[in-house]
């Protein structure tokens, strides 16, 4: 392994005036080492790191930094400014700029001598000796975490120091064996915390949160764990130490992986460099939360599900729940492609009617002044968000399953799902194939040099010629003739069987409001979209009618008895009568949290009689979202709403009456505070 940083790469005098002079004459040294290949392709990918978040920091510090492709090898640079330079901290210009370019597929072994400097760079002893150095020889060495060798003398091989993803600071050394969730710590014990920290890069400002959150919990008798997802990918937090802290500190540049770890506790949620530079005062923060007795509800649907992350609950978790995230993850990432592209194609249908379908090419035929060629605008559009439905859905459940490695062949299995008319059903079977043999690859034990190319080369190439056989010569036919069938059997549902499916998908819809059984029934619907069909618009206008039901159930609930209701929930209510027209189940979930005996059962009833009139009633809807503002797309729109309005009364009717019922021996617990909503129902 070369070093990261050599004699060469050292400037004590550097003359920059700006920040992007300054990386210009540190790239210019890695170019002249044979560490980068291309200056100017270099910079822009400094600069375009540079754009998400200023690297510099409190104490005369500026970290440039980023992963390019024209970088042949971990490296690191470092100039020292006498007058100082501009890199957007808040304390003033930095005097000590480091420069690190790590490739685009590098190495876990170079990600952590990278991930050990950010955190020495807390060190005031590291900088202010990096300060007074005279020699470049020796400041390359005290930053490879050297001893400085005499002039002439042969470098010391690099040893990379050892730094864990979980940094801890336990105050006392002992292991931590303290509350259940949500007490507050004992005035015996010291406060415990559980941090996450993640920057865009996951190269420097992700362990330097971390290392300067571990010294000042370190500095007030703080036990604290910390949990750094970075470029050299994450080590969960064990989960008794999540259930034993008082208090979580998100510190956070991107989405914190598979949240609903945290649930029920109080979180301080932040970005990453408030822990960086503040660290003290959000260790206060989550303090003052955790005597105050505050948590934080994530919503089971929408939060369990994070980017990138592998399951909730850890690898160790059943399989059964391991698959669900799997799943949800896919289907989170399609929901905003079915948004916009769907109501695109419906305000298409509505101003040029369904026949706009068939227009000619917009780039071929546009006149600015008819309103049907912009109908064919939207819709061409629309069609072509809604193209990208199957190959998102498999490339983001191969990214839950393995991560960023995942994305190619999952993208590939679902674009041929697509090619021999798998559909939906295919999309799902190619990003399970995907994840599962990128992850069969990556359990193969490879030679050091070839693993820094393996998930940018090798995994997508071998993964993606793998999934690509199973689905043209294996797997995929037998999925297209069931998506066949499938569709076959919608364009034939009539009668009662019409109404059953209508009654299971409006059961599905209702039970967790925005959950994995709602997802999947909404996926359903939203999957014979992609090529309609009687059948198809049949189940979309079921879904969606079932969907809206919880929500308007609860608004008119809290209307006619409010008393059976906290403060807080007649609140929620009012909010409920906008959120249920605009189909977001979610609505429901702080009523369902607070009492789930009695509201669930009911508005499963509601939706149940909703889903089986709209499919009675043979009403039909070609958007996939919308509520109420798409009624003049919908089949039969008077019948529809009367489905939606017995629905919602027979939910009303049965949450009063057992409310009724129980209000004797039990007051209206408190609502769970509101969840973050999400796109789809």
């Amino acid at each position: 392994m070369s070093e990261l940083i050599t004699a060469a790469l050292v400037d004590l005098d550097l003359s920059a005036e700006t920040k992007q002079d300054a990386a210009r004459s540190l790239a210019e040294r890695m170019v002249a080492e044979g560490r980068v290949t291309d200056l100017d392709g270099f910079l822009a990918d400094v600069a375009a790191r540079e754009a998400q978040m200023p690297t510099g920091l409190d104490g005369g510090i500026g970290i440039p930094h980023c992963r390019s492709e024209h970088v042949t090898a971990p490296t690191l640079a470092f100039g020292r400014s006498g007058p100082g330079i501009d890199f957007g901290a808040a304390d003033g210009p930095a005097d000590l700029v480091f420069l690190i370019a790590a490739p685009a597929g590098a190495d876990d072994d170079h990600l952590t001598i990278l991930s050990a400097l950010a955190r020495r760079l807390m060190d005031p002893e590291f900088t202010e000796a990096l300060r007074a150095e005279r020699d470049p020889g020796a400041a390359a060495a005290l930053i490879r975490g050297e001893e400085a060798e005499p002039a002439g003398s042969a470098p010391k091989a690099p040893t990379p120091e050892a730094s864990a993803p979980q940094a801890s600071a336990a105050g006392d050394g002992t292991p931590v064996d303290g509350p259940v969730p949500g007490s507050v710590a004992p005035a015996t014990g010291p406060l415990r915390i559980v941090a996450v920290t993640s920057c865009p890069t996951g190269i420097a400002h992700t362990y330097m949160a971390a290392e300067s959150l571990a010294a000042a919990a370190r500095a007030g008798g703080v036990v604290l764990d910390v949990e750094t997802q970075g470029s050299a990918g994450f080590e969960r937090l064990d989960p008794a130490l999540i259930a034993a802290a008082d208090a979580v500190i998100w510190a956070h540049d991107v989405e914190v992986r598979e949240k609903s770890r945290f649930d029920g506790k109080p979180i301080v949620d932040t970005g990453v460099k408030a822990g960086i530079n503040r660290p003290a005062e959000l260790i206060a923060e989550a303090r003052q939360k955790a005597e105050r007795g505050e948590t934080t509800t994530l919503a089971t649907g929408a939060a369990a599900r994070q980017d990138g992350g592998a399951t909730a609950g850890g690898d160790h978790a059943h399989f059964g729940v391991r698959l669900r995230t799997y799943l949800m993850s896919g289907v989170s990432y399609m929901v905003p492609f079915v948004a916009a592209g769907g109501l695109l194609i419906a305000l298409s249908f509505a101003i040029g009617g369904y026949e706009i379908a068939g227009a000619k090419s917009v780039a071929d035929h546009f006149v600015w002044g008819e309103a049907a060629s912009w109908a064919a605008l939207l819709n061409q559009i629309g069609t072509a968000a809604f193209a990208f439905l199957v190959p998102v859905l498999a490339g983001y459940i191969a990214y839950g399953m393995a991560d960023r490695p995942a994305l190619v062949p999952g993208f590939v299995g679902g674009a041929i799902a697509l090619t021999i008319n798998a559909g939906f059903l295919g999309g799902l079977v190619a990003g399970l194939l995907a994840g599962a043999v990128v992850m069969a690859i990556q359990r193969v034990k490879v030679h050091p040099t070839l693993r820094g190319i393996m998930p940018v080369l090798v995994i997508p190439l071998i993964a993606s010629a793998v999934v690509g056989f199973l689905m043209f010569i294996v797997v995929g036919k037998p999925i297209a003739s069931l998506q066949r069938a499938l569709t076959d059997g919608l364009n034939g549902l009539s009668g009662s069987n019409a109404i059953i499916l209508g009654i299971v998908l409006g059961l599905m819809m209702c039970f967790d409001m925005g959950g994995p059984l709602n997802k999947v029934a909404y996926a359903f619907a939203v999957g014979g979209l992609a090529d309609p069909t009687p059948g198809s618009l049949k189940v979309m206008a079921a879904v969606m009618a079932a969907g809206m039901v919880p929500p308007l159930a609860m608004a008119l609930a809290t209307t006619v008895r409010g008393r059976l209701f906290s403060r807080t929930e007649r609140e929620n209510g009012r909010a409920a009568w906008v959120l249920g027209a605009s189909f977001i189940s979610e609505g429901a979930i702080p009523f369902a949290a607070a009492d789930p005996l009695r509201v669930i059962p009911s508005v499963m009833a509601g939706g149940a009689v909703t889903g089986a009139l709209s499919m009675a009633f043979d009403c039909t809807l070609r958007a996939p979202h919308g509520g109420i503002f798409v009624v003049p797309l919908i089949g039969n729109p008077f019948l529809y709403l009367l489905a939606i309005a017995a629905g919602t009364t027979v939910a009303t009717t049965l949450v009063v009456l057992l409310k009724s019922l129980g209000q004797n021996t039990e007051a209206p617990a408190p609502a769970a505070e509101t969840p973050k909503i999400s796109v789809a129902a």
